[in-house]
């Protein structure tokens, strides 16, 4: 697997935790050790993981929050940090994501995560370039 692949895997995963509303999986995906930080489309910022994750355990076991899709993730490799530019789809409307990560020990760990509307529709998931939403 390419790194670019295990970027985007760690975000798949991330989305996974997300629409599964898997709390446990959720806190695997954040980074233990590096400085975190979480804007939710309409909150404030967060930061220190355990404010952040406490903010996915109520979203996540809310009965009345919406089912999330991940459309289009293109990833971006600099170094030991990455990005994942990509839409989230939430009851028929878009928002557009960043989420950042580094790498911990041997796997890819979010450091931040933020989203905001959008009035853009996304791209198709392959992307123009025909490489699955891998670049750089």
């Amino acid at each position: 697997m390419s790194e670019l692949d295990a970027i985007l895997f760690a975000n798949e995963a991330f989305y996974r935790a997300f629409a599964d509303r898997d709390t446990s999986a959720m806190a695997e995906a954040w980074a233990e050790t590096a400085p975190v930080s979480c804007i939710h489309p309409g909150w404030g910022l967060l930061e220190e993981r355990d404010e952040v994750l406490q903010s996915w355990r109520a979203i996540l076991t809310n009965p009345g929050s919406p089912a999330i899709i991940c459309h289009a993730p293109r990833a971006h490799m600099l170094g030991e940090m990455a990005y994942v530019i990509c839409y989230e789809e939430i009851d028929g409307n878009y928002l557009i994501a960043t989420n950042i990560f580094v790498h911990e020990g041997r796997r890819w760990r979010l450091v931040h995560h933020q989203a905001g509307p959008t009035a853009d529709a996304p791209p198709s998931d392959t992307g123009d370039d025909g490489e699955g939403g891998l670049i750089n």
